[in-house]
């Protein structure tokens, strides 16, 4: 009996135990019989989810870290994470990521103990998603906006996974962490409207191009206007894309071509030109090496398409 009243409270062996906390940990025959094998669950999914209230004493150090990511988002009270041999502080309304296979330590504030909702995910996408420039950017806390959506989410989840793990609920689940993820990772796409921090040069560049789609923009005009080299511009803008600025701007082009193509009877000479071509010839050289076929065959595919959906 005395072992059981101790674990009502602080943590014991890297787990907290304490009064409202929730916790569910998916066996993990389970995620090796029904996930790793499952095509669409194998490459992101739910390892565990919890909810910490109030979560006093609670402490983890884990030398080798975790074989998969975990995400804090601390609703309430402070605390605390480390990676390595730096720490950081965590307050209310902010959220971080330890990647997997990295050594930490976290736990919440003696004064103030932090209220968290978290998940571990895995995966066999894990090491490319941690390679993303806007994942690696959540490697340290960052503060969240929150509309009301998040929290719903994690519930979904949770309340699934509390319905046992049936391919129906898995998949649900799992599609849900998709979701999930990017409402903090892409936090401020989600939340564009009531954004107050400053757009990065990147995503201001490509809401650059789409304004002036029509008209032709050197990589000078660009790097000149956010004040880079051409060089820094360039690999900044390809760093986050995958794409030079101007090829990525031709892709651009290129999409509002096809819309036109697709819902206007306009000749391609002046869809050319609308675009800012000089030379119709040279468009539609571009146009066959980003979508793969000539303007023509691409307009006479969709016709033919709609022709046969009406038999």
């Amino acid at each position: 009996m005395k072992e059981i009243k101790e674990n009502k409270e602080g943590s014991h062996k890297n787990i907290w135990y304490g009064l409202g906390r929730q916790r569910i940990e998916i066996p993990k025959t389970i995620l090796k019989s029904r996930v790793l094998g499952n095509s669409l669950l194998k490459h992101l999914h739910v390892c565990s989810i919890g909810y910490y209230p109030k979560a006093k004493d609670h402490y983890t150090y884990r030398k080798k870290g975790l074989p998969e990511n975990f995400l804090f988002y601390c609703v309430d009270g402070h605390g605390f994470f480390q990676i390595g041999k730096q720490r950081h502080e965590v307050g209310p309304n902010e959220f971080f990521i330890l990647p997997q296979n990295v050594e930490h330590s976290y736990g919440s504030s003696a004064d103030h103990p932090w209220t968290i909702y978290w998940i571990h995910f895995g995966g066999d996408s894990l090491p490319q998603f941690n390679e993303v420039q806007e994942v690696q950017k959540h490697f340290k806390p960052v503060y969240v906006k929150n509309n009301g959506d998040i929290l719903p989410i994690f519930t979904k989840i949770y309340k699934t996974l509390e319905l046992g793990y049936s391919i129906d609920n898995l998949l649900f689940a799992n599609m849900c962490l998709s979701h999930f993820l990017t409402l903090f990772v892409y936090n401020s796409r989600h939340y564009a409207g009531t954004n107050t921090d400053k757009i990065d040069c990147v995503d201001s560049a490509i809401l650059f191009m789409q304004e002036h789609i029509n008209n032709n923009i050197s990589l000078n005009d660009l790097s000149k206007q956010y004040n880079y080299s051409v060089s820094r511009f360039s690999n900044l803008f390809k760093q986050k894309t995958g794409y030079a600025p101007i090829d990525y701007f031709l892709q651009m082009k290129m999409q509002k071509a096809c819309q036109q193509l697709d819902f206007s009877d306009r000749s391609i000479k002046d869809i050319a030109f609308s675009m800012g071509f000089d030379d119709p010839y040279y468009f539609s050289k571009r146009f066959r090496t980003i979508i793969g076929m000539s303007p023509k065959k691409y307009r006479t595919r969709r016709i033919d398409e709609a022709k046969a959906d009406m038999q």
